[in-house]
């Protein structure tokens, strides 16, 4: 996966992203997530690869100091478009390399990003440096089942997904020990499909 190709590709679903991801058992699992959030009016919260904005319903947004990024023009007008009389500020930018000054946000959100970027390594750090002492990063995504091997089939099913522009075999453990002084796990559970996605509650602690 390459940036170049995530704009393709991205430019593509962003006609019919909802219809997957809004929906089904996607839209039951992130309602249930991201509705008992306890954001405060007076935090800044990041959305991390925001998409269409499909996670941005399923709060009361209006209350809230938002900025949302997505590197693909497309995605980010579509979601511009449902949120025109939105305070929100939407950004294009790169998850990997942002903008942002250090520790400049209370709150990330980063729903289905970290298996979709190129290089997940430097997007959590890009996370983990504009997030504020004791902010919290909140994670929803597919990863490879805790400490152990992927499947032979999905091993050989990886390349071909990689294509569509995800990535179906990156693993969580190996991020987080990677940041383990700054990071703390204060939440992680399997929401979807027996474990392969789950939910991650991180607070920065250094």
């Amino acid at each position: 996966m390459n940036n170049t190709w995530n704009k393709i590709i991205y430019k593509i679903g962003s006609s019919f992203y909802d219809n997957f991801f809004n929906t089904g058992t996607f839209l039951k699992t992130r309602k249930r997530i991201f509705q008992e959030v306890p954001f405060h009016s007076k935090q800044k919260i990041l959305y991390v690869g925001v998409g269409t904005g499909a996670d941005l319903d399923l709060i009361d947004y209006v209350e809230y100091d938002i900025t949302a990024i997505d590197y693909s023009p497309d995605m980010l007008a579509k979601a511009k478009s449902k949120f025109k009389h939105s305070s929100i500020k939407f950004l294009e930018m790169d998850a990997q390399k942002m903008s942002f000054e250090d520790e400049s946000f209370d709150y990330i959100v980063a729903s289905l990003i970290l298996s979709v970027v190129p290089d997940e390594s430097k997007c959590l750090g890009e996370m983990i440096r504009v997030l504020k002492k004791d902010g919290r990063i909140l994670i929803f995504d597919k990863f490879a089942p805790k400490n152990q091997k992927i499947t032979l089939t999905k091993k050989l099913l990886r390349p071909f997904i990689s294509i569509l522009g995800t990535d179906i075999g990156r693993s969580f453990e190996e991020l987080f020990n990677q940041n383990e002084q700054k990071l703390k796990i204060i939440k992680d559970d399997p929401v979807m499909l027996s474990g392969m996605y789950r939910y991650i509650e991180v607070i920065k602690v250094n």
